[in-house]
């Protein structure tokens, strides 16, 4: 057993004893996990560096990380079922998802939300995977082992860190770029602050031409926890800087130890706090979490050193067609819009030909060849369209026609909404410090996603699910993204991209090492842009190719998955990352099209109803559906 043991931190009861209706009353309980793994197993093959790491006298290579478990007091009246969530950069996100609880003051905290997992009888679990984030406030995060120095002699490989400020600076720190609670990540040292082989590369627009900026101009600071530029750093335009970090971490265990806390938690185990109480593992990761899952399918490891299946079924939120740095050497794995591993070929489930390479892979390939594939459900918005990605999962790569998921897979788009819920205010500046042109997508998708979850659920026991939505060419709900933003420009005043400066998928080359996980950045295009396309619209603005929302289904607005940089910070014309747009129609209008407040609500009802007649809405969120499209219907009148 590769879970060797747990070091409890904490057991008590969640939720101030709270009961939830039939399940009763649940129990929290925070560890540390450890984890023995032999590094020439087969079933740990394909993790980049883990024959070089460190080893204890049995020849295993050790590591741990931070765990959590929810749990019924009474096993009895749970439903057997977990929620294994990945952590995203070390918080929960299952709390403000499927809960719909506000993030809370402190990391540590759990609040129980409106219950609904709860009440339902899930146990949820978290399994901190991720090297550098601090382990502090509650965070999740992970021991990595590390290779040591002798096991790297005479290399030359190197790592890429790219940031893009929204405004002038003249120093930057060495760590993912995701400000505020889910950045401040630990600093990703240089081994040496004089390294003269460093490079620090400046570009506008993604594939912009890179220029050098001499070595002169630049450098670490003395503690090595950032860079500096004695020109400053400009607003909009795009910096890579790549050196030599300090220690070299097996960044890839972090895969298996989810695997291997997947797998812990279905066993008869004395040690296992959910022994003899769990039938169905699901798995699930958004965003970050999302790509790293399909990482992990892309590897095939969903089966352990003992042969024994890890996840029933996978939730795969808002990852599009990506991967991410989850596996090669010194990779940073908050990354996301850098062209790099993540951004490689295969991008669909099942095989098919890269026609810059010629190379026939599937996203699936080396699982279904180990066995133990899962039920697999993805979920995208129309971010992840808008950025280019999520169409090449669902189609031919060389003429761009439809392709539909394999049988164990279904698909998803959320129709005219963004990366994260939206709120019901009309605001420009996010999380990030990012602004926008148009104010932020209004659109809450939550309530897709809790049926989502449940759906995955009821296949894993033999119920089949929904029909896949997402826009396809054969049934006109697919489009470019050319001839959106035409049409787009006659019907709303929305800020619109340069759609020449939006983001594309292309061919890349990081080196004749690359399958080995050694990349030597920045990557170099090799070929032309996939064609990637949207979601068709209809005579509002607003999308056709995936499930609607009551609030898209009886609009009163416009609302997309893009949104451009807003001018005063700089790359004008590109779409920012994760965030889309709402335009709300004037009063005026709105009346015209529902003559009373209760005439729309009743419209909307009669929408929700249909999505739970379907399948997409959980019964008891018609009326969440209700609540959510009336205030923003609030918002045209306020």
């Amino acid at each position: 057993m590769t879970l060797t043991h747990l070091e409890i931190l904490n057991q008590e009861s969640f939720g101030d004893s709270q009961s939830f209706c039939d399940t009763g009353e649940y129990e929290r309980l925070d560890a540390i996990a450890h984890y023995a793994v032999n590094p020439i197993d087969s079933a740990n093959a394909d993790i980049v560096d883990l024959e070089r790491a460190e080893r204890d006298s049995n020849g295993q290579v050790l590591f741990s990380g931070d765990i959590t478990i929810l749990r019924p007091i009474d096993p009895d009246r749970g439903n057997r079922a977990v929620l294994l969530e990945v952590p995203n950069r070390g918080s929960r996100p299952t709390l403000k998802t499927f809960l719909l609880g506000d993030p809370p003051d402190s990391f540590k905290d759990i609040p129980a939300g409106d219950g609904l997992l709860f009440r339902h009888g899930w146990s949820i679990a978290w399994c901190g995977w991720q090297w550098d984030v601090p382990r502090d406030k509650g965070r999740m995060g992970f021991e990595a082992p590390l290779v040591p120095p002798s096991a790297l002699e005479n290399r030359t490989d190197q790592m890429q860190l790219r940031f893009q400020p929204n405004g002038s600076e003249d120093k930057i720190p060495l760590t993912d770029h995701h400000v505020g609670a889910i950045g401040n990540h630990n600093p990703i040292v240089p081994d040496n602050v004089d390294q003269i082989d460093a490079m620090l590369l400046v570009r506008d627009g993604i594939y912009g031409e890179p220029q050098i900026i001499p070595r002169e101009q630049w450098g670490f600071t003395h503690e090595g926890a950032s860079l500096y530029c004695k020109l400053g750093f400009d607003p909009g335009r795009i910096y890579d800087v790549i050196y030599r970090p300090e220690k070299c971490q097996v960044v890839g265990a972090g895969l298996l130890a989810v695997r291997d806390f997947a797998t812990f938690l279905k066993r008869d185990d004395p040690i296992n706090p959910l022994s003899g109480a769990v039938e169905h593992v699901i798995g699930q990761g958004q965003s970050q979490c999302g790509r790293f899952l399909r990482t992990y399918l892309n590897l095939g490891l969903n089966i352990d050193e003992e042969g024994q299946q890890a996840f029933d079924g996978v939730l795969i939120h808002i990852a599009g067609g990506r991967r991410g740095e989850f596996n090669h050497r010194y990779a940073q794995p908050s990354v996301q819009p850098t062209p790099s591993f993540g951004h490689l070929f295969p991008f669909a489930d099942s095989p098919q030909i890269d026609p810059a390479t010629g190379k026939l892979g599937g996203l699936l390939d080396r699982q279904r060849s180990r066995g133990g594939v899962p039920l697999i459900f993805q979920t995208d918005t129309s971010c992840e369209y808008w950025r280019s990605d999520a169409s090449l999962a669902h189609s031919d790569l060389s003429t761009g026609k439809d392709v539909e998921p394999p049988e164990e897979v279904r698909r998803y788009l959320f129709a005219s909404t963004q990366h994260g819920a939206g709120t019901a205010a009309l605001e420009n500046t996010s999380a990030f410090g990012t602004s926008g042109a148009n104010h932020f997508n209004i659109i809450d998708h939550r309530p897709l996603m809790r049926a989502a979850l449940f759906n995955l659920l009821d296949w894993v026991r033999g119920m089949m699910p929904p029909k896949s939505v997402f826009p396809r060419w054969r049934d006109g709900t697919a489009a470019t993204r050319e001839d959106i933003v035409a049409k787009l420009e006659e019907i709303t005043n929305l800020a619109l991209p340069d759609v020449n400066a939006c983001p594309r998928m292309v061919p890349l080359n990081l080196g004749l090492d690359a399958e080995d996980g050694i990349g030597y950045f920045p990557a170099s295009v090799v070929g032309d842009a996939y064609p990637s396309y949207v979601s068709e619209i209809d005579a509002a603005g607003n999308e056709i190719g995936g499930i609607r929302l009551p609030d898209i289904e009886v609009p009163i607005g416009t609302h997309t998955g893009f949104n451009p940089r807003h001018l005063t910070t700089g790359g004008v014309g590109q779409i920012l990352d994760y965030l889309g747009s709402t335009t709300l129609f004037d009063r005026s209008d709105t009346l015209e099209l529902y003559p009373s407040r209760e005439a729309y609500l009743t419209a909307v009802r009669a929408a929700a109803e249909q999505l739970n007649r379907d399948r997409y809405l959980l019964a008891e969120d018609i009326e969440l559906c209700i609540v959510n499209a009336s205030n923003r219907y609030d918002l045209v009148f306020s």
